[in-house]
């Protein structure tokens, strides 16, 4: 298949091989939509008022969109059946927007349906372009090197991912659908019609490293905290909570609830995105156009549609704040300097420093990867390397600790599989490699540097 692909667009267009409706069940169970699936997929007892707060903020001084106003025409509402349609009209161009629900074959009917009717020069995907080639490829995630991961530094990012959309999985299957189907129906209908296909969101890295700079310390472990206790293996979802999944005030809600809970988060990751969404769609070639959009950023998108946004203001990383810097620093150096002192009081205080300080991060380093059920030659990785590491703020003991577990008991297709069903049980968790392996970097991570916490303190201790 030839795929060209153009970066300032961010549009894509595919001369044959576009998969169907299927292709996208693989693709679900590693990265579909990341954080996207809290705030559009999560039931939650919300009113659907709620959704007032979908309006996103305006990134003036942008070159890219039209000014409110310069538009001529206002939205009104069609339906197909009993789902409801956007049509706007925007400098001479028609665009109609899709509301769907990410876990919905509902969705995927609906895509098609309008898709067939209106046969538009272009349809957008809320899809960037590492999520379109997973839904082209499904399979391609099975192949994860999880050892590559923790070498790029990205365990924290694969682990939130993985949470998410192996819940976002559990979803689609009480409803006997694949996620991400309506995104590989738009694909295939666009290549039917001959419609270019246009990839309209931000890249999700971006996102999701924009949502982790947004966040303060304490608040990063509120997100973390909820993450993991969000979702239960025993709850079971009624019929009715399904159903209302499918409605757009339901998902609107939803966004509503988590931005109470993380303000911050709802602005990246919807706010922003809509503006994002908008001028990618408002841009996008030819006179009809088609976009296919979560339920929940639909309001968002209509009222953009009509702004401007500066892209560059938002698909940028920030980058970390000074003072992580310093702090990172800092701690190593005032330890060294505290057992230098030592060793101004006399060698054998400067010596009681060191086994001090090789006693508590090793120790606890070595405690706590065991409690992740390590390998007895990770363990020992773990109290050789947490007394070197955490005088280190570029290294961490768990990557360390992690790699020596991939090598030594690597995961098997069958522990990637699983991951999804294992994710949400106890047992499950220690007992798939993939999944061990990202607890032991944590566990490993989280005993050194309390070891480093005790240590520091019994050395002040004694020299004092």
């Amino acid at each position: 298949m030839n795929i060209f692909f153009d970066k300032t667009q961010g549009r894509m267009a595919a001369d044959d091989g576009v998969p169907s409706g299927a292709g996208a069940a693989g693709a679900g169970a590693f990265v579909p939509a990341g954080l996207e699936a809290l705030a559009e997929a999560k039931p939650t007892g919300a009113e659907a008022g709620a959704a007032d707060t979908a309006g996103a903020e305006t990134v003036a001084g942008g070159s890219e969109g039209a000014v409110a106003g310069a538009a001529s025409a206002v939205a009104d509402t069609e339906v197909y059946g009993e789902e409801s349609v956007s049509r706007l009209e925007y400098n001479g161009k028609e665009l109609i927007l899709i509301p769907t629900a990410h876990v919905s074959k509902q969705s995927a009917e609906l895509v098609k349906k309008v898709i067939d009717k209106e046969r538009p020069d272009s349809v957008c995907i809320e899809l960037d372009a590492d999520r379109y080639k997973e839904i082209q490829n499904p399979q391609q995630w099975k192949n994860t090197d999880i050892a590559q991961v923790i070498k790029s530094k990205k365990i924290g990012f694969m682990f939130a991912n993985l949470i998410l959309s192996s819940y976002q999985k559990k979803l689609a299957e009480k409803l006997d659908t694949n996620v991400g189907q309506e995104m590989a129906q738009g694909m295939a209908s666009a290549k039917e019609v001959g419609a270019e296909l246009v990839l309209a969101d931000r890249e999700i890295q971006v996102t999701f490293l924009r949502v982790w700079r947004s966040l303060n310390f304490f608040e990063k472990i509120r997100m973390i905290s909820s993450l993991i206790f969000s979702f239960d293996e025993e709850d079971e979802l009624t019929d009715e909570d399904l159903q209302k999944m499918l409605k757009e005030d339901m998902l609107e809600a939803a966004i509503g609830d988590i931005r109470d809970k993380f303000p911050k988060v709802g602005k990246v990751l919807i706010d922003e995105r809509d503006q994002y969404l908008a001028n990618k769609i408002k841009n996008a070639p030819g006179g009809k156009v088609v976009a296919i959009l979560g339920g929940a950023h639909v309001p968002g998108v209509k009222t953009q549609i009509y702004q401007e946004q500066d892209l560059d203001a938002i698909s940028t990383v920030p980058a970390a704040p000074p003072i992580a810097k310093v702090i990172g620093w800092l701690i190593p150096i005032a330890i060294v300097a505290l057992i230098v002192v030592g060793f101004v009081q006399g060698a054998s205080v400067g010596f009681d420093q060191i086994k001090t300080w090789f006693l508590y991060t090793s120790t606890l380093a070595g405690i706590f990867t065991l409690a992740a059920f390590a390998h007895p030659l990770t363990v020992l990785t773990s109290v050789v390397v947490a007394p070197f590491t955490t005088l280190h703020p570029f290294f961490a003991c768990g990557w360390f600790s992690g790699l020596v577990e991939a090598y030594l008991r690597k995961p098997t297709v069958e522990d990637i599989e699983k991951v999804p069903e294992d994710i949400f049980s106890f047992k499950g968790f220690f007992k798939n490699r993939f999944l061990r392996i990202i607890m032991i970097v944590f566990m490993a991570n989280v005993g050194a540097s309390i070891g480093t916490f005790v240590a520091g303190m019994d050395i002040i201790k004694n020299i004092f």
